[in-house]
């Protein structure tokens, strides 16, 4: 290698190292607590929801109570890590996708509370559930994995 080329090198390592320092590179680490924007909550539940009635063996299709935490990582999409409430609805799975169904009573009533990691890059409308665990919110254990 020729001087020039070390030179270069140089050049761009100290480059690199004064970037880093006065902070041109974001760093995130780790999730941070941060409530979802409504642009990107609405799209992202009903994938959530979509996901969690597909993959339960329940006649009766669930529906997004409410969103009872939100936190948010970057990575090369963006990452939310969501815990929802959700509640069985009166209309059977096969019958219907009708999001506004109304909720069971009395007998059939159940709810749960979710902890779901979802990465999304909404820009592409791509979305991807990777980790799900639900519970009964009465207390009882009930855990679906993805």
């Amino acid at each position: 290698m020729g001087v020039g080329c070390w030179r270069n090198l140089l050049v761009l390592l100290v480059a690199l190292v004064l970037a880093a320092k006065l902070g041109h590179f974001q760093r995130w680490e780790g999730f941070r607590e941060m409530p979802m924007s409504k642009k990107n909550m609405d799209p992202t539940l009903d994938f959530f929801i979509q996901s969690y009635n597909n993959a339960s063996n329940d006649t009766y299709l669930f529906r997004v109570q409410k969103l009872l935490r939100s936190q948010i990582q970057l990575t090369t999409g963006v990452e939310y890590m969501v815990t929802v409430r959700i509640a069985r609805t009166t209309c059977k799975k096969n019958d219907t996708k009708d999001p506004s169904c109304p909720l069971q009573s009395e007998k059939l009533k159940k709810s749960l509370i979710c902890e779901s990691l979802i990465y999304t890059v909404p820009w592409i409308n791509y979305y991807r559930l990777w980790n799900n665990s639900c519970q009964e919110a009465e207390g009882s254990c009930k855990d679906l994995r993805q």
